[in-house]
């Protein structure tokens, strides 16, 4: 049946269904996405750039195998910590776990907050330029190692000011990739992005971002922070440190992990760490609800028009997808 449906779904559309379900951290994506998948017979692509990693479980909030019950996950532990991950390896894999999922004669349903990943699968953004010379990479880098972030991001603010304006200055790999692109293409990358976010997506979606009140968000993500503690994150990370993975790896430079690893360097109490993840994580929350606000064609839903009730947003949820013909 889900075959027959699928089949004039993409003749009704010309475009194969896809489902995207975001927000910020913390919010509650991931026991909404999995009753939602059942729901919807459907499997999960991760765009989250932590939970990737193996032994990365407390501090990136992982599904784990329990939660998912029975719900394929992709892109969830499948590299090393130490190994590159960046916007085009995620765009490739998603794409093939999309295929297989089609090939399943199921619904691919991406859920995690990295909006750029989304948005790079979304509109099958260009990112051919990602695996050329590694040279002009590792240069930043080492910049970045020996000067800071700040001076990075300084430096892109003179070539390319509209990039420097939405990229954060603590964001490193994407400042980087500015700067990489810039120097290998001549291209500024607000440019390239600009032409990119002007096609039209391959897929026939529904792009929703997941939502609560400011306090009740933050409250949260802080109660989350405890608890990551309670179930030994500072135990993860110095296991992770014992393992020979560098506190200056891309992956360990993760909230939560970053911060722990400069209080096992005796840099600061945990108190403080602890202090500056919760911070840092509202900060990035506040962050990630303005990147899906600047986005096209999104459906916010707020937790509380729902009475906080995950099973009715699970309902309203596949309403929308029934009513816009996703299923």
């Amino acid at each position: 049946m889900l075959s027959e449906n699928m089949n004039q779904i993409q003749c009704e559309n010309k475009k194969p269904p896809l489902v995207i379900l975001t927000g910020p951290t913390g919010v509650g994506k991931t026991e909404l996405s999995i009753q939602f998948a059942k729901r919807m017979n459907g499997e999960i692509i991760s765009a989250d750039s932590i939970q990737v990693y193996q032994f990365m479980d407390i501090g990136s909030a992982k599904v784990t195998k329990e939660e998912m019950d029975g719900v394929n996950h992709y892109l969830v532990d499948i590299l090393k910590p130490d190994e590159e991950f960046n916007i085009f390896c995620f765009s490739n894999l998603a794409k093939e776990a999309i295929a297989t999922i089609y090939s399943h004669e199921k619904i691919p349903i991406i859920v995690g907050g990295t909006g750029f990943y989304i948005q790079s699968v979304l509109y099958d953004i260009d990112f051919n330029t990602e695996d050329s010379d590694k040279t002009v990479r590792q240069k930043y880098e080492k910049i970045a190692s020996e000067k800071g972030t700040a001076y990075l991001h300084r430096l892109l603010q003179e070539v390319d000011p509209k990039s420097a304006k939405t990229i954060h200055e603590n964001n490193t790999k994407r400042i980087i990739r500015a700067l990489e692109y810039y120097e290998n293409t001549g291209e500024l990358m607000s440019v390239h992005n600009q032409r990119e976010r002007a096609k039209t997506s391959p897929y026939h979606y529904q792009y929703f971002v997941l939502n609560r009140d400011r306090n009740t968000l933050y409250n949260r993500i802080d109660q989350r922070v405890d608890l990551m503690i309670k179930d030994g994150l500072v135990c993860e990370v110095k296991n992770l440190l014992n393992s020979g993975y560098s506190r200056n790896l891309v992956s360990m430079q993760g909230l939560g992990y970053k911060e722990i690893a400069a209080y096992i360097d005796g840099e600061c109490t945990l108190e403080e760490a602890v202090d500056i993840i919760k911070r840092d994580t509202r900060h990035f929350a506040k962050r990630q609800l303005t990147w899906f606000r600047r986005e096209r064609n999104v459906t916010f839903m707020n937790y509380e028009d729902y009475s906080n009730d995950i099973n009715q947003m699970c309902d309203a949820l596949v309403g929308i997808c029934r009513k816009e013909h996703i299923i």
